[in-house]
């Protein structure tokens, strides 16, 4: 039976990361390991930072299910025994990586995946003043999908996403709205929006006042992210949202994130990938996932001063994770 060891770690980011009523300059992760003495799986997450689910609330639901976890608890189990959210991502992706390494191979292939191949990724623009925020999008060389981080103040936000086209006419554009608008500034963002080519706008309205998207008539697509937590909330996403943001710390892993985004996609909704900043080993499992995305936001190691080595590699606007990162059943 595994043996569980519980880690945690503040995370440097190389610069403020601004974002509708927040500002990180650091990120708290959890690495929980699991090793039988021949083998090991390692997992990380940052958790659910606006459900308060921080290292203190991740580490005591891990140690209330250790007992079951070193017993030898199987990933469907966690699904029971811990509920959505950081702690059970931490020990699903521990789970997953030492079940690949038992078997000799990769968590893909236990997945019933293709072989994996690079992704498309957003690499994101904090929020910032119009100026600093077409510099850092002119910064991005080799990306071809940006994501906007905006935080609800409607004309400033409009005059971020004007300065953004006219510094990158040739990325595909997307906004991040992260709750903080009103239902009433909607068709005056939209018709922004589209003149500006923006292809997706993602949590504009507060989680909880999602009811307020019915009927809502706009050429964008708009995703759901905080209002999406889980499998549970997916089938509450049809005529309100038309792309799931699935992120592994939210929904509680990879074990449950293919779930989700099989049940949308029956469901007629789109698939994206999303992640909490965190290192390189909590941004592989998300690129499994990405497998089966339409679209693919995985930048959070971007953002911090140092990642883990070895890591995960972007070029030319996209992102692979190697099998030497995690789970490579090695």
């Amino acid at each position: 039976m595994p043996r569980l060891t519980v880690a945690t770690q503040t995370l440097r980011l190389a610069e403020p990361f601004r974002i509708t009523g927040y500002v990180f300059e650091t990120a708290d992760v959890l690495v929980a390991t699991l090793d039988d003495g021949t083998h090991r799986g390692r997992g990380e997450a940052a958790g659910v930072y606006y459900l308060g689910d921080d290292l203190a609330h991740m580490r005591a639901q891990i140690e209330s299910a250790r007992a079951a976890i070193e017993a030898g608890a199987t990933r469907d189990a966690l699904r029971t025994i811990l509920p959505p959210g950081g702690a059970r991502n931490a020990i699903d992706a521990a789970s997953w990586e030492l079940e690949a390494a038992r078997a000799g191979r990769p968590v893909w292939q236990l997945a019933g995946l293709e072989p994996p191949r690079a992704l498309l990724t957003t690499l994101t623009v904090p929020a910032d003043t119009p100026a600093a925020m077409a510099a850092k999008a002119r910064g991005y060389a080799g990306a071809r999908s940006i994501k906007v981080k905006l935080t609800g103040e409607l004309d400033l936000d409009l005059d971020r996403v004007t300065a953004i086209r006219a510094a990158r006419p040739d990325v595909w554009l997307g906004v991040d709205g992260n709750q903080g608008f009103a239902r009433a500034d909607l068709p005056r963002l939209i018709e922004g929006l589209v003149a500006c080519g923006v292809a997706l706008l993602e949590q504009p309205l507060p989680r909880g006042a999602d009811a307020e998207l019915e009927g809502l008539a706009s050429p964008i697509p708009i995703a759901g992210d905080e209002s999406l937590l889980s499998l549970a909330d997916v089938a509450g996403a049809v005529g309100r949202f038309d792309v799931v943001n699935i992120k592994l710390d939210k929904c509680g892993g990879l074990t449950e994130g293919l779930l989700m985004a099989r049940a949308a996609r029956d469901l007629g909704l789109g698939v994206m990938v999303g992640t909490m900043v965190g290192t390189s080993l909590a941004t592989a499992p998300g690129f499994v996932l990405g497998q089966l995305a339409d679209l693919v936001d995985l930048d959070g190691p971007t953002f911090l001063a140092q990642d883990h080595s070895p890591g995960v590699s972007y070029a030319d606007g996209t992102l692979f994770a190697g099998a030497d990162v995690w789970g490579g059943g090695a």
